[in-house]
């Protein structure tokens, strides 16, 4: 049965749209214009949000996180800690330096109480501080005086007899000197601006000689540590060290121990056996009114004021007292016809300060005096029954015996 709603009327029909592979063409064009429209969209939307975002609602309309960590618990330190390229600061300073660190051997004689007087070799380093062939090291590393065959190992492999010129056994200091000059001279830094914690370097032959030149780096761990050290069965304390935890082993003794720029800040004297990374160096400015008045007039000339005294804290500790004084030294006794006591100065005064520099301790008063030759004067403070008093000084060279 013939049926016209089924009828289709091929002839009216657009063949454009009747084309099955034409459709699916045009309607692939109407989803690319939406797509392309959507993506233009967005990156304009992206535009304005990337600059609106951060200038206009973080941290006005939208808190910044950096203030919201700022803002809980303590207050954030303002120190700034600004990276460098100085990565290798350790290759510089050991570039510029080594050459300065020398090998020093010392033939001693020590009393072994089975074999008598015995001849034994030790070893230690030191630092050139002077073109004309003056080096710095530690008294221990001459025999404190009772060295002898004193050989100086210096970096171009040559060997150099050696002279004490000076040494001090309280400060562990010494200085010798070689017939040699234009030697490359290490630079000396200050040792009263050191800061905990900032880098250092230490130069030394550990062990042996054929170690020379060792180079270990590390920071300042700690400063004015005190040490009680042993030679020969003597027992001394050493004051106002440095500590590092720059490796320092045997043989290490009397190198220099430097700061990034590679100036010498102290010279290397002990480590603990106790303990890994426990290393002490002397402040080099202890040194230096020394080595001022050896290059200078080829002589030390030391003075003295004339007690026998202890630091504060010691006194207390011995005698179980509360002074109320906070530092300086207790004069426990004033030597007969010394400087002290012409000016009536007398036990039991705390001596606080000489000039503008504040004692602390014997050591500190020790290191003072090396900036005095005789008949200078000075104004020493001390403590006494509650007052500060100020009295005027006049030094005198230190007696052979005192």
């Amino acid at each position: 049965m013939y049926d016209e709603r089924n009828t289709i009327e091929t002839n009216n029909l657009d063949p454009e749209f009747y084309d099955n592979s034409t459709y699916k063409k045009k309607k692939k064009g109407k989803i690319s214009s939406y797509f392309f429209t959507a993506l233009i969209a967005a990156v304009i939307g992206g535009m304005i949000g990337a600059y609106v975002f951060p200038v206009y609602l973080m941290g006005n309309v939208i808190p910044n996180p950096a203030n919201l960590e700022k803002s809980v618990g303590q207050q954030v330190s303002e120190i700034n800690i600004k990276a460098t390229n100085d990565i290798y600061y350790a290759a510089a300073v050991a570039e510029k330096c080594s050459k300065s660190v020398v090998g020093i051997t010392v033939v001693e004689t020590v009393n072994d109480m089975f074999w008598g007087e015995q001849q034994m070799q030790s070893m230690g380093s030191g630092v050139i501080v002077d073109s004309e062939g003056y080096i710095l090291t530690n008294s221990h590393v001459i025999g404190d005086g009772n060295g002898n065959n004193i050989t100086v190992l210096l970096s171009d492999e040559t060997k150099e007899k050696g002279e004490v010129l000076w040494y001090d056994t309280t400060l562990d200091l010494a200085v010798v000197k070689i017939d040699r000059t234009g030697l490359p001279a290490a630079e000396l830094g200050d040792s009263d601006e050191l800061m905990i914690g900032e880098p250092v370097v230490a130069i030394g032959n550990p062990l042996s000689l054929e170690l020379q030149r060792t180079v270990t780096n590390g920071i300042i761990s700690g400063l004015d540590r005190s040490l009680t050290v042993s030679h020969n069965g003597q027992y001394a304390e050493i004051e106002s060290l440095i500590q590092t935890n720059a490796s320092i082993n045997e043989g290490n003794s009397g190198g220099p121990l430097l700061n990034a720029e590679g100036k010498v800040i102290g010279i290397n004297t002990a480590k603990l056996k106790s303990g890994e990374g426990l290393g002490f160096s002397i402040p080099v400015n202890t040194a230096i009114p020394i080595l001022e008045q050896l290059i200078g007039g080829g002589k030390v000339s030391t003075v003295y004021v004339g007690i026998q005294g202890i630091d504060v804290q010691g006194y207390e500790e011995r005698l179980n007292l509360d002074l109320s004084a906070e530092y300086g030294v207790v004069i426990v006794e004033v030597i007969k016809d010394s400087p002290c006591s012409k000016i009536d100065i007398k036990a039991g005064d705390i001596i606080q300060k000489i000039d503008d520099k504040k004692i602390e301790n014997m050591s500190s008063l020790k290191r003072k005096l090396y900036e005095y030759k005789a008949g200078d004067k000075a104004q020493i403070t001390i403590y006494r029954n509650g007052e500060t008093m100020t009295k005027e000084i006049t030094f005198e060279e230190k007696p052979d015996n005192y």
